[in-house]
């Protein structure tokens, strides 16, 4: 058993090995804190050679966790982008900054969020958890698409959460009856339905698209300003995140939903194909990518 369990490990170790010729370039956002900055501390740590890509909406914070990382992991290609996700607009112009610098991305992490306890209303005056949560990292994917696709075979993972309720498609900015949790739970699951969507349109370019729950109430600062008692570790959802992003194990999953590592069931709405169709449509109005 242990002789097997060697080989397989081997196997694995050349696999990866060989996809870091590729001078990989990652992108994490929601970097400064958190699961996202472990996890791009693991990747730049694990390819030298790869570009790593983080993003914050604080630029002091943005900058000291840059240098941060460039010291601990020993990777200098290290580079910094500022903008607030709460903001639609500055979210079109880090995908214009980002691709004036990089033809090709590897892979993307839309890591970025806001929880229970953030202001109800954003830059935009919109709800802060379903722009946050859903708006930005579907106009933002869609917008670094081209880069995406030449990088192929590349990865797209976005960080859902176990905790999901359908969409009040009536209300979907919950303008009526608001609620923290609510919102963001229905944030969520509008994650989950965009990323199954997302996979069937890119499968045949040789895309991944998964979804992942990294654990639950893990130590980050969005847990704490929530009030809630962390259940498990920040270090155990940045290496889900890093196990997505760069196991040759996942390299025919596409269109899932995981729980931390293990491939998991969301709630019944992200299946209904109809109700995806009906939210597309609200998020290609909102984000305005239905003029282009």
């Amino acid at each position: 058993m242990i002789r097997i369990e060697k080989i397989r490990f081997c196997i694995f170790d050349v696999s990866f090995s060989c996809s870091l010729m590729k001078n990989n370039v990652f992108l994490i956002t929601g970097a400064t804190d958190g699961i996202g900055k472990i996890t791009a501390l693991e990747l730049a740590k694990q390819d030298k050679n790869a570009s790593v890509l983080i993003h914050g909406r604080n630029r002091i914070k943005l900058e000291r966790t840059t240098e941060e990382l460039k010291r601990r992991s020993g990777n200098r290609k290290i580079e910094c982008f500022l903008a607030d996700f709460s903001s639609l607009d500055e979210v079109r112009k880090l995908a214009v900054e980002i691709l004036s610098n990089h033809d090709s991305i590897d892979v993307l992490i839309n890591n970025a969020g806001a929880g229970f306890a953030a202001p109800r209303y954003g830059k935009d005056g919109t709800e802060t958890r379903l722009t946050v949560n859903y708006l930005a990292p579907f106009l933002f994917t869609h917008l670094l698409l081209p880069a995406i696709k030449r990088a192929a075979p590349s990865r797209i993972i976005n960080v859902a959460s176990a905790g999901q309720s359908p969409i009040r498609f009536d209300d979907i900015m919950m303008e009526k009856n608001f609620d923290g949790v609510s919102a963001y739970t229905q944030s969520k699951l509008a994650l989950v339905m965009f990323t199954i969507d997302l996979a069937s349109q890119l499968q045949p370019e040789n895309i991944q698209v998964n979804c992942i729950h990294p654990g639950t109430y893990l130590d980050t600062g969005m847990v704490r300003e929530a009030g809630i008692q962390p259940l498990g570790t920040a270090q155990s959802g940045a290496d889900a995140l890093v196990y997505l992003s760069t196991s040759p194990e996942l390299k025919n999953s596409t269109g899932k939903y995981f729980n931390v590592r293990n491939e998991a069931r969301a709630i019944a709405q992200a299946y209904d194909a109809d109700a995806r169709k009906k939210l597309n449509a609200i998020a290609l109005k909102l984000t305005g990518l239905n003029k282009n």
